[in-house]
């Protein structure tokens, strides 16, 4: 007998998460296993608000056409899970929801805290003995996930960030005699660096920017920092 599938969006959307979507629901309808796929209607709230969204209403050539569409089609969340036993109802009204609608399949595209989330929801399923397979799909900016290489999403935003950083630099060049002289760029990126080390791809355009890369992986020394503003 064929399951369902959940799927759902978490956390800040890249450019590409709806590219992810695309392609899980596509790929999913290939599969033998399973019957409808549902969406929920921003993230894991959706199931938990029993929203979910029937993407097989939805022709073909409209899921594909979410490879090129910014944000989250679905809506997204900041909704963190609390551990089983500290909120055993919130869990067990999930899984009354997914029996309701047949669900064998959660896929839960966001990163870090969603990866949790997905662990969390498989750890429950067995406790509840309810079969369910939980996978999480990558999605992050900061390029910060375990055994990932390259996080969709990374790559549009070193993309943002090089030629926010040329510009920058322009700027700072054309105006530095009489108005700024410094210019400092904050990016994202929790505790992992790639978005900020990214910015050093704007050199073969502009060589000498950006002049220094901070990283958070690197204690920041106060002293070292202005002395090398003061020698740039």
């Amino acid at each position: 007998m064929k399951k369902n599938a959940f799927y759902a969006q978490s956390g800040g959307v890249t450019s590409v998460i709806n590219a992810s979507a695309s392609a899980v629901i596509l790929e999913a309808r290939k599969s033998a296993k399973i019957g409808k796929i549902y969406a929920g209607k921003n993230g894991i709230l959706g199931a938990l608000r029993e929203e979910l969204i029937d993407t097989s209403k939805e022709s073909r050539k409209f899921i594909e056409s979410l490879q090129y569409r910014p944000g989250g089609v679905f809506g997204s969340c900041r909704y963190k899970l609390k551990s089983i036993e500290d909120n055993l109802i919130e869990y067990e009204r999930l899984i009354e929801v997914f029996k309701a609608h047949n669900i064998g399949y959660f896929f839960y595209n966001g990163g870090n805290d969603s990866a949790d989330t997905a662990l969390k929801i498989s750890q429950i399923s067995n406790k509840l003995n309810y079969p369910l397979q939980c996978i999480a799909i990558p999605k992050t900016v900061d390029n910060d996930l375990a055994v990932t290489d390259c996080c969709p999403g990374f790559g549009s935003v070193a993309k943002y960030v090089v030629t926010s950083t040329i510009e920058a630099a322009l700027d700072v060049e054309s105006m530095y005699e009489s108005s700024t002289k410094v210019f400092i760029l904050e990016v994202m990126g929790r505790h992992a660096g790639w978005i900020a080390g990214s910015s050093c791809l704007a050199q073969d355009s502009h060589p000498g920017a950006p002049h220094i890369i901070l990283l958070p992986e690197v204690t920041f020394n106060q002293n070292k920092f202005l002395a090398k503003v003061k020698e740039e």
